[in-house]
């Protein structure tokens, strides 16, 4: 004994260890897990920042992927073309005219045998495509206002003063084909008159023209081609959202490879819900037929017997029994076949509505917007008489809302009974819950009318919700998509 007490105190303390090893290694792992899950949020973060300014929509999304890189890359050429072009050439083409002008200066200077400048004016006519004019005794024009950004003034001027080093007046702003420069020489002044194009690179337009043009061409090509290829992913969007509310379907997948293979997997998907939908009508009504036949098989050999109290008591049972298979097999028998088409919802509520009051039952009627709205008849009927029905069990006011917006349609059905606690509105949704306190949902049936109301509902693409009425009740909701 003392023996197989140590053992077990050994087991218990080695067992013990393991416990404790066993903590460790998950303390660990949570903590790396922990540690992981942080750095992956501070990765996200920027992520989602940079996500927030994106366009949602796959199409905006595939053109911003398409033209940034194109206008970036018009950009960078755009400043490259800037840079080495338009600056480069221009302070060369300004640098070759100045040196013409100080040519001119030099020579004015070295040979005043030609008093009149006049062999120095047809050089500079032929040779230099320049207008050169000597003013005797005169002085420079007084100081005009320079131009805030022009790359000509400035490369002209920096050459000026780095070629010649005297003073000069300067005119790019006058005539648009020709700019005048004039330099003091002593007592007199030169006065030249190029042409702009001598000095400055004035054909950049042209190939600024030409990039955007073939940008915008470019671009338009993308933006036709990008929605030819988004224009199959809205219509199996659209395709999928119309069987989610139980519409007929006609897709044919086209498209590029990867979306014809999401269609085809779709249309497969489409098939299978429908076949197993059938399969399950189809077992169901086989079901409903042989119990119905064991059911009035069993009334049959009761009428037989002699009435007792024990003969009516299993009566009733059979007549439970009947409603509970009918409310069971009540939305396979139809309504999952039945097509949507446009109703009247009006019309349907005022029945429900007229229906309460011969009850005795005091009932508001609110219709707001279009009417019509495309729906299977039968099934929403069956869920509004539901919830007719159980506001008219348990309260005495009835108050019915429905609202068609662009979107859904809302239904409203509220009343002034004990209502249900909010920690149990979802389990009266549940198959064969019945509520024993407050409020009994589904007093005298199955249990199973808002699980099927629920159904019918969500074959629409829509849900019903349980909420606090405004008239101290109970509301319930039933929103489709329409």
């Amino acid at each position: 004994m003392a023996t197989g007490g140590k053992v077990v105190g050994t087991l218990a303390q080695a067992g013990r260890l393991v416990g404790q090893a066993y903590a460790s290694l998950t303390g660990a792992v949570g903590a790396s897990s922990r540690a992981s899950r942080h750095a992956l949020r501070s990765t996200n973060g920027p992520m989602r920042w940079l996500g927030s300014f994106l366009p949602r929509g796959l199409y905006r999304r595939s053109l911003v992927i398409v033209i940034a890189p194109v206008v970036l890359l018009q950009s960078v050429v755009a400043y490259v073309f800037m840079e080495r072009h338009w600056q480069l050439v221009t302070r060369r083409l300004s640098a070759a005219v100045t040196a013409d002008i100080s040519a001119m200066i030099d020579v004015y200077k070295s040979f005043p045998q030609d008093k009149d400048a006049l062999t120095l004016q047809r050089i500079a006519q032929e040779r230099l495509n320049l207008d050169l004019d000597i003013l005797k005794n005169a002085e420079l024009p007084p100081a005009g206002l320079r131009p805030f950004f022009s790359l000509l003034d400035q490369a002209l001027s920096r050459q000026l003063e780095l070629q010649i080093r005297q003073p000069f007046w300067l005119d790019t702003v006058g005539q648009s084909d020709f700019i005048e420069i004039r330099v003091k020489m002593d007592k007199d002044v030169m006065r030249v008159v190029a042409r702009r194009s001598a000095a400055y690179a004035s054909n950049s337009h042209i190939f600024l023209a030409w990039m955007l043009g073939t940008s915008l061409v470019l671009m338009t090509v993308a933006v036709l081609f990008l929605r030819n290829q988004i224009k199959p992913i809205l219509s199996l969007a659209d395709a999928a959202e119309s069987f989610g509310k139980g519409r007929d379907v006609e897709f044919r997948p086209r498209g590029a490879t990867e979306v014809r293979q999401a269609g085809h997997a779709f249309l497969e998907m489409k098939r299978r819900i429908e076949r197993t939908l059938g399969e399950r009508t189809t077992m169901l009504n086989g079901v409903s037929h042989d119990l119905r036949t064991i059911l009035t098989r069993f009334k049959l050999s009761l009428a037989l017997l002699e009435r007792t109290q024990e003969i009516e008591a299993i009566e009733k049972d059979i007549d439970e029994m009947s409603r509970m298979l009918e409310a069971y097999l009540a939305f396979a028998r139809g309504e999952a076949g039945e097509p949507p088409q446009p109703t009247d919802i009006r019309g349907l509520l005022e029945e429900l509505k007229a229906d309460a009051e011969r009850q005795g039952h005091a009932t508001d009627l609110s219709v707001i917007g279009d009417p019509v709205v495309v729906i299977r008849p039968d099934a929403i009927r069956r869920v509004l008489t539901n919830l007719v029905s159980n506001a008219a069990r348990h309260g005495d006011r009835i108050a019915i809302t429905a609202t068609h917006d662009a979107r859904y349609l809302i239904v409203t059905v509220d009343d002034d009974g004990p209502g249900i606690p909010p920690d149990q509105r979802e389990e009266v949704f549940k198959p064969f819950v019945r509520l024993d306190e407050a409020r009994n949902v589904d007093e005298g049936g199955s249990g199973l009318g808002l699980s099927i109301s629920r159904d019918i509902a969500r074959g629409h693409g829509g849900d019903i919700a349980l909420l606090e009425s405004p008239m101290g009740g109970l509301r319930a909701m039933l929103r489709l998509p329409v």
